[in-house]
């Protein structure tokens, strides 16, 4: 198999950047670097393609392997032929493969074999020849031994049939058939355990459609019910058609003596061999398409999470809501140092209000709190009310956002939370890091596993392996897109950057420590263990705010800071113009003086002297400032005081395959279906929306019982 090729093809770009790619790959470069800092070798390819390269890479290869051990173990039996050979070789999948691989597998004992150590196996070639005019039972009469454990002339038939069932379904061609009919004609089915049981499952308790329009929601809500024994779940194949086909295939001569047992063998194949396996087979590829999708949507909104705006500059109050043991209070400055943490008690059982509001008072006319940030837990509702109020009651302007707590109880009793603090209770590590990710959503959240972050669907149903890559591939590309500040990182983030890992990130962390600020990207050569490959990889990705010079504050790699000085001096500036923001006119400049020449000239191609452009223009830029803010709140708003037609403003928090939920500042997330997202047609609401957007809603209706909100983002409009 030309790999490459087939790359190409599949991912509809040029052969050469295919090759560039797998070449840079398999040199030990990462996605992230390959991605920005290679844009002229592999013809501008994104991470995504590469990602998807990469992935598709791994499998090829590893389906070349499995081709060459099916082929090694054929030829020690003796058995390959010119033909298998060439059938092995062009095989596009592993499917493929094992299909013909099938009868040459070494097999536990079946029917058939049995049959064949019985001597049966001439009987079966004469009736599967369907030339013979004797009676079957003539014929299977000479069969008949005592010794060989053929008791009578039936035992002798059913053996054959038995022989002649196996051979059938292991002809690789008529699975491929059977396979893509069921596929393609076949539906999906399933039916209650019991009726009487009230489950989430009750849509799917009298269903059936069509296999290939089953939607990955379904399907994973589908293997869920089954997995918990609500639900039975089959494929019904269109068998009429399958044993027609089988039939035509198998019985070439009209013959009134083998035909009836053909037919037999034929029905007994289908039912007993074929049907159960490609039903399987069947199934596994739509749970792998669907779960495939999960992963992706799961990664999509990961991305969006993680790429939320920080808010910088303020100092931030976290709240870990609770009723019992009391709401967890955390002060933290602009820097994410945490200046103080308190618990108050305004919620049941204690509900000592005024106490908390006291507390507040304090706080934040001691800090100069302008903000807090309130986990979305347990509670939740109950501390809004409070803090809406207290505002109201205060001179100082004070503002609240509700932030989505998932996964702060998983990072606070994690090892690294307590390595970071030590002295402090899970609680108040919890409210630390409630008000972090709102003052750096990213920073903090590369601190807690993907999976518990809780923007996907189904994520539980999916390959943890698969999962966990997908998502480590996100955290990483968000990371190294927006960079990270080398000084103040901790070691979590830094293990993201490209070339780092979890030890050169902890020693650039105790290099700081121990010889002050890093003063230039240089100097961070000198870390333990990051070696010049590393530091390749890695040093386009981190700034140094505090280096003399402005490039090791931009994305420009060091490797083209000589062209980045080069192209300074042809257009008539400096670095100190890049510091002082005074090279509005550079673009213009460039212009005149043609892209194409200018590039040839500083010894790099265009595309990198766009990215070069656009770091000098903008040093130390975010690229998440440009991304919607979050709504900041001083009232509160409750489930009963929403009305339909009411017309809101709220944030997109989950996009999944039947619709998005949107905070629209009551506890409960409201649901826009897709039917309800926008006017156009859409596959998937996340061609219309993502995580993070601010959007405007209508309500359409409200179920206080069942504690769901149906919001309409389309009338809205």
């Amino acid at each position: 198999m030309d790999i490459l090729g087939v790359l190409t093809a599949e991912l509809g770009v040029k052969r050469s950047q295919i090759e560039a790619a797998v070449k840079l790959i398999d040199e030990g470069n990462t996605i992230p670097f390959i991605a920005r800092y290679r844009k002229e070798v592999t013809g501008s390819l994104n991470d995504e393609v590469l990602r998807n390269l990469d992935e598709r890479l791994k499998y090829l290869r590893g389906l070349e392997d499995r081709k060459t051990q099916v082929l090694a173990s054929i030829e020690d039996q003796g058995k390959l032929t010119a033909d298998l050979k060439k059938k092995i070789e062009e095989a596009e999948t592993m499917v493929a493969v094992e299909d013909l691989y099938l009868p040459f597998r070494p097999k536990r004992k079946t029917r058939a074999s049995v049959a064949k150590e019985r001597g049966l196996e001439p009987l079966a070639d004469t009736i599967l020849l369907q030339m013979t005019k004797e009676p079957i039972e003539t014929l299977a009469a000479r069969y008949v031994s005592e010794e060989k454990g053929v008791a009578n002339v039936k035992a002798a038939i059913d053996g054959a049939k038995d022989i002649l069932a196996e051979r059938i379904s292991e002809v690789a061609k008529y699975r491929a058939y059977i396979r893509n009919v069921t596929k393609e004609e076949g539906f999906v089915v399933s039916e209650a355990k019991d009726e009487k049981t009230e489950s989430v499952y009750e849509m799917y308790y009298h269903h059936e459609e069509p296999v290939r329009k089953c939607a990955g929601h379904r399907i994973l809500a589908l293997n869920r019910g089954e997995k918990e024994k609500i639900l039975t779940v089959k494929i019904a194949a269109p068998e009429e058609k399958i044993l027609r086909y089988l039939n035509k295939m198998v019985i070439t001569r009209e013959n009134a003596v083998t035909t009836p047992v053909l037919q037999e063998a034929i029905a007994d194949s289908y039912n007993r061999l074929i049907a159960p396996a490609i039903e399987r087979e069947v199934r596994n590829l739509m749970t792998e398409k669907a779960e495939d999708g999960a992963i992706k949507i799961f990664g999509k909104n990961l991305e969006q999470l993680l790429m939320q705006p920080p808010i910088a500059g303020r100092v931030v109050l976290g709240w870990d809501p609770a009723f019992r043991t009391g709401c967890k209070l955390a002060v933290v400055d602009a820097t994410g140092k945490v200046l103080d943490t308190v618990v108050i008690y305004p919620t049941a059982p204690q509900n000592k209000v005024e106490d908390a509001k006291k507390t507040l008072k304090k706080l934040i006319e001691k800090y100069k709190i302008s903000l807090i940030s309130v986990g979305n837990g347990t509670a939740s509702r109950e501390s809004e009310q409070i803090i809406a109020e207290f505002i109201k009651e205060i001179p100082e302007h004070v503002q609240y956002v509700i932030v989505n707590e998932a996964g702060a109880s998983v990072y606070s009793a994690s090892k690294l939370a307590t390595e970071e603090f030590p002295k402090f209770d899970v609680g108040q590590r919890s409210a630390v890091s409630i008000a972090r990710r709102l003052q750096d959503p990213l920073a903090e959240l590369v601190k807690i596993d993907p999976k518990s972050i809780g923007v996907g669907q189904y994520q539980h149903d999916c390959p943890q392996k698969r999962l966990d890559d997908a998502l480590n591939g996100v955290v990483e590309d968000c990371v190294n897109a927006v960079g990270v500040d080398v000084n103040t990182a901790s070691p979590s983030l830094l293990q993201r950057v490209a070339g780092l890992n979890g030890t050169t990130a902890k020693n650039v962390v105790v290099y700081r420590e121990e010889n002050g600020a890093f003063t230039s990207r240089a100097q961070i050569k000198k870390v333990p263990k990051l070696g010049p490959k590393a530091f390749q990889q890695c040093a386009g990705f981190l700034r140094v705010p505090e280096s003399k010079s402005v490039l090791d504050n931009t994305a420009v790699h060091p490797e083209s800071y000589d062209a980045a000085k080069a192209l300074l001096e042809l257009t008539g500036h400096t670095l100190a113009d890049v510091k002082n923001g005074a090279i509005s006119d550079l673009p213009a400049r460039l212009g005149a003086y043609g892209e194409e020449k200018a590039a040839e000239e500083i010894g790099v191609g265009v595309p990198t002297l766009r990215d070069i452009v656009s770091e000098l223009l903008k040093p130390g830029r975010d690229v998440r400032d440009e991304l919607p803010k979050p709504i900041l709140r001083t009232d509160v708003l409750e489930m009963k005081d929403l009305k339909p037609g009411m017309i809101l403003t709220g944030t997109v928090r989950n996009v999944i395959d039947f619709g998005v939920f949107v905070d629209i500042g009551v506890h409960q997330d409201g649901l826009v279906h897709i039917s309800q997202v926008c006017d156009k047609f859409i596959r998937h609401p996340s061609e219309a929306v993502s995580v993070g957007d601010v959007v405007k809603v209508v309500v359409l209706e409200v179920d206080e019982k069942k504690k769901r909100i149906s919001l309409s983002m389309k009338q809205a409009k």
